[in-house]
């Protein structure tokens, strides 16, 4: 695909964005390790710039193992003196220009950007506050806009969406922050009307942060506790019996419906842990397994590959995502949720099942890249 270059830079010149203000900073940070370890310096120009927990933007070094987890030190983007800010450097907002400012001098260029790869997660990256900015910048950038980041972030308003679009949802409770504050008894009793096992969730979180499986009364005020430490508003959903399968879903070209993997499924290994949590996904390398393609009927097969690319379209999805499902015994099919930033390591799901398709994790950044700088700023 051949596109243009208002950096005037030979390559097209790709800011990668990663850290953020949000509880997932470490794993934004690993993410942006497999990302520059993977990405073809052939084609692209790469500048790496971290942003630390006060919401400062800073170069950072581009070494993929300073961003690497370590169980002892896990990676962090530190606020410095000198920062970094995303300009417009024309008067039709064309292109736009990397700026180094400090106290004691004037601003000085970093050259020209022509797209952002965002590998944020969470609130303040991946739930379309970040993603208003780069429009107000007329800035291309790879995946989800503002409304369907914000959607795609709130499990709430999420179901809300799937369930307006005709997919099938499974019961839940939304406990806000006044509800909890004026009347923890009722909230507590509204969540445990769903029945036990249930799932304790900060609305607006991921990478499991925050999550708690509870089987009785016993836990449920001490887990929605937990969950306001994440968010103040409290998703709580019921158990559901079935297998977890996970459809990635990319952008079609141009006017092309979206494109979807394999299904996968995740079995985490007996013993180990008690669910796909936090551990298991980022630290236990051999916690998870993924079965791609997963092991479903063939009609099962076709339809949640097709209702993954409904939930795609429902939230006004662009770029990328990932949308989990339960398959019950009864051979149905509900939409847990959709996540429009998916964990991007090259050993995490997204990446992993269109490995399994026949795209592997450099030629899938290539073509999220090459999807962004085609994409068209402003309305669309």
């Amino acid at each position: 695909m051949t596109t243009r270059s208002p950096s005037a830079h030979p390559k097209p010149r790709v800011l990668v964005l990663f850290g953020g203000r949000s509880s997932e900073h470490a794993v934004s940070c690993v993410t942006a390790a497999g990302v520059l370890t993977a990405i073809d310096r052939n084609k692209y120009d790469v500048v790496p710039v971290g942003i630390a927990r006060n919401g400062q933007w800073a170069l950072v070094p581009e070494d993929p193992s300073t961003w690497s987890l370590r169980s002892d030190t896990p990676p962090e983007v530190l606020a410095c003196a000198e920062a970094v800010v995303l300009a417009t450097a024309s008067t039709d907002g064309a292109s736009q220009e990397l700026l180094s400012t400090a106290p004691d001098r004037m601003p000085r260029s970093l050259g020209g950007i022509d797209v952002v790869l965002p590998l944020l997660h969470g609130p303040f990256g991946e739930d379309g506050t970040l993603q208003g900015m780069l429009e107000m910048a007329d800035a291309r950038y790879v995946g989800a806009g503002v409304l369907a980041s914000a959607v795609g972030m709130d499990k709430h308003f999420m179901k809300v969406v799937f369930a307006a679009a005709g997919l099938t949802v499974g019961p839940y409770e939304v406990l806000t922050d006044r509800q909890w504050r004026n009347d923890p008894a009722a909230c507590l009793e509204r969540a445990a009307r769903l029945g036990f096992p249930v799932f304790v969730k900060p609305a607006r979180a991921g990478s499991s942060m925050g999550i708690s499986r509870v089987g009785s009364t016993q836990g449920l005020r001490a887990a929605i506790e937990q969950a306001r430490q994440h968010d103040p508003k409290v998703i709580v959903e019921e158990g559901i019996i079935g297998r977890e399968i996970e459809v990635a879903v990319l952008e079609g070209r141009g006017t092309s419906e979206p494109r979807t993997s394999l299904p996968g499924e995740i079995a985490v290994q007996p013993g180990a842990h008690e669910w796909y949590d936090f551990e298991a996904k980022y630290v236990d390398g051999a916690a998870a397994q993924l079965s791609c393609p997963a092991d479903l009927p063939a009609p099962a097969t076709e339809r949640v590959r097709a209702l993954a690319a409904a939930a795609f379209d429902a939230v006004g999805c662009e770029g990328l995502a990932r949308v989990d499902f339960f398959y019950t015994p009864d051979g149905d099919l509900i939409v847990n949720e959709i996540n429009t930033m998916p964990g991007f390591t090259p050993i995490s799901m997204y990446p992993q099942m269109w490995a399994k398709s026949g795209l592997g994790y450099t030629e899938l950044i290539d073509e999220l890249i090459s999807l962004a700088l085609a994409r068209k700023t402003g309305l669309r």
